[in-house]
This record gives C-alpha cells, sequence and structure tokens, in this order.
C-alpha cells in the first residue's frame, strides 16, 4: 500500500493552467511579489510545476499566466495550487483555471478567485451568489456596479453583469458589458460567448462566428463553453447558407464523448440532424443518410424527440441514392403533420 501510494505521488500528469491576478496598485503588487519571493526561497523552492517570475506585470499590477501545458507531480500540484491561492487572497479580480489531465481526461481541477474581505472582491461575490437566485437580477447588477465603481478593470464583473442584461433581454447593454471585459482581459472565452449570443440574436450571424472562434482559442477541448461555442459557431454557418464550414464543427461536435451533467448533452439531437441535413445541403447523400441511421441508433427516440423532420430529410437521404423505404419515411412525417413530405409523396406518385 505505501509504495503503491508512492508511486502514485511521483506519476507525471499532463497539466494546464492559465488565467490573471489583478492587484490593482503598486502598494499593493510590490507587497504580493515581496511575499511571493520570500515564500519561494523558504518555503517552495522548486516543488512548483510553474515559474511563475515572468507572470509578474508591474506595468499594470498582475500575474499573468498564458495558457501553459506542461507536466506535474501531485506534489507540484499541491504546492502551486497552495501558492497561487495565496497570492489570490492579495488581489482585486481575476481568475486562474487548472487542470490536471490522465489519457485525456480531467483527474483534478481547480479555479481560483480572490476570496478576501476587501470590498471590490466581496461585491463580486455577493453579485455572483445572487445572480443564482432567481428574480435576483437586479440586486445582482447593482452588486457588480459596486464592484466595478471600486474596481473598473474588473473584467469578470463586466462579463456577470453581461450575461444579467443578456437574460433581461437588454442586448446594448450586455453587448457593452462583454465588450469591456473583452478589452480588459482578452484571454477569457465567456465575455466572447455572451457578445456572440448578442450578434445571433440581432442576426449578425458573421461577425458572431468570430467570437465563437475566440472562445475556442480562449479555452480547451476538456471544457464544456469549448463545445458550447462549436455548437454556437455551426449555427452561424447554417444561418449564413456556409454549410461545408458547418459541417466540420458538428463533426467534431457529435464526435464528442460528453460526460453526464454535461449541459452539451442537451444538443446532441439537434447536432446529429443538422450535420445529416447539411450533408444533404452539399450534396453528399450517402455519408448524409449514414449520419441519420447512427443518430437514430444512438437514440432509439428520435423519431419523437425530433419530429418528423428527421423522417423527411432521411426518407431526401434515400431517395437521391436509389435506396428503398424513403418512401416509408416520408408517409410516417406526413402523418406527423410534415408538408414537405405531404408534397414529395404527391409529387412522386
Amino acid at each position: 500500500m505505501v509504495l503503491r501510494d508512492l508511486k502514485r505521488k511521483m506519476m507525471i500528469y499532463k497539466t494546464i493552467v492559465s488565467g490573471q491576478l489583478e492587484f490593482g496598485t503598486q502598494k499593493a503588487y510590490d507587497k504580493v511579489f515581496k511575499m511571493y519571493l520570500h515564500r519561494i526561497e523558504n518555503y517552495y523552492k522548486t516543488d512548483l510545476f510553474i515559474n511563475l517570475d515572468e507572470g509578474f506585470n508591474e506595468e499594470n499590477f498582475t500575474l499573468h499566466i498564458p495558457r501553459i501545458v506542461t507536466e506535474s507531480t501531485r506534489k507540484n500540484w499541491k504546492n502551486t495550487i497552495s501558492l497561487l491561492e495565496y497570492l489570490a487572497q492579495f488581489s482585486m479580480a481575476g481568475r486562474l483555471t487548472l487542470f490536471m489531465v490522465e489519457n485525456g481526461t480531467i483527474i483534478e481541477d481547480a479555479l481560483i478567485e480572490p476570496q478576501c474581505d476587501k470590498a471590490v472582491v466581496q461585491s463580486y461575490l455577493q453579485g455572483k451568489s445572487l445572480a443564482e437566485e432567481k428574480g435576483k437580477e437586479q440586486e445582482a447588477m447593482s452588486a457588480y456596479d459596486k464592484a466595478i465603481n471600486k474596481y473598473e478593470r474588473h473584467a469578470y464583473a463586466y462579463e456577470k453583469r453581461g450575461y444579467i442584461k443578456l437574460k433581461l433581454k437588454d442586448l446594448d447593454g450586455a453587448f457593452t458589458d462583454f465588450s469591456k471585459s473583452i478589452a480588459i482581459n482578452p484571454n477569457i472565452p465567456e465575455p466572447f460567448v455572451g457578445k456572440g449570443i448578442v450578434q445571433m440574436m440581432r442576426k449578425e450571424h458573421k461577425t458572431a462566428t468570430f467570437d465563437f472562434e475566440s472562445a475556442c482559442r480562449n479555452s480547451i477541448p476538456l471544457q464544456s463553453i469549448y463545445w458550447q461555442s462549436k455548437k454556437m459557431k455551426a449555427e452561424c454557418h447554417l444561418n449564413l447558407g456556409e454549410h461545408t464550414e458547418a459541417i466540420k464543427e458538428l463533426k467534431a461536435f457529435c464526435r464528442r464523448n460528453f460526460k453526464p451533467g454535461d449541459p452539451n448533452l442537451n444538443h446532441l439531437d439537434w447536432a446529429w440532424f443538422n450535420y445529416g441535413k447539411a450533408l444533404l445541403e452539399i450534396g453528399d447523400s450517402e455519408t448524409a443518410l449514414d449520419i441519420f441511421n447512427k443518430s437514430y441508433e444512438r437514440n432509439k427516440n428520435i423519431e419523437t424527440g425530433i419530429g418528423p423532420d428527421y423522417l423527411l430529410y432521411r426518407g431526401i437521404a434515400k431517395q437521391r441514392i436509389g435506396k428503398t423505404g424513403y418512401l416509408k419515411d416520408w408517409a410516417k412525417a406526413a402523418e406527423k403533420g410534415s408538408k414537405k413530405a405531404t408534397e414529395l409523396l404527391e409529387t412522386d406518385s
């Protein structure tokens, strides 16, 4: 048992870290940097999986960690988390995300944000708490307002406030907040997703695709937001009639094995159906039929879940490649209320 635990501690894991902590003033920055050097010298020395020295930026009083993919033992992971949590308590704002990965699966992760008693931090945390309560949107926005008034470079407060405004259908206000968040910190995915959603609602699908692409670049495939962005980018391409581009995104989305509880699971039926439909649009009827059949096997209740359109387009795919059974699909679709299927049956007779 002891030997097994020792081997586990010494194992090397893929480790991913990114984020930024903001200290706000020269005085706070100098204090944190001095304490950082002291802890490195007296506690950690080389027992960390990243070197933070180059991340400290005196010009804007931050600790910035671009996305770093490296390796770590569990001891290095634990020490690094401990140090970053310590430094975060002296920051005004920011967020660090860390993942330990084995064979493509996250085995440990950490989200580090300030949790101290600074007024700006408390206002931000209050906003997050209120935002989770139904009907507390205005109170949450007020808390984020206070956080921003105390520290105007609070990218995360702008982002969170933007989503509340989006929920309340204040598209202009949401767009402004997401844009401000991006201007302060262009390395986080959430405000790009929010900005993209606003543009989708405005029917500005072309510009929205760039925001969803930015969200993908600022996240990793191990995160739900990465695949959320892929799905919405595909939706934009479909609205633009860019079927080849949509297929690329949908193919990746449909191949992904989402874990239970992942919100992207709710969009798989939509993705499979539109993947097949997009293939029909570019003339690849044989692959389209394969996709429609695979989606049916994946979910035996797909006819109920998607409705007559699934049967309609599967029938079209069958007909185009000269395969039998398309009339049966159209007949079922017509029974479920598809006018297009009824028209095709009349034309074919």
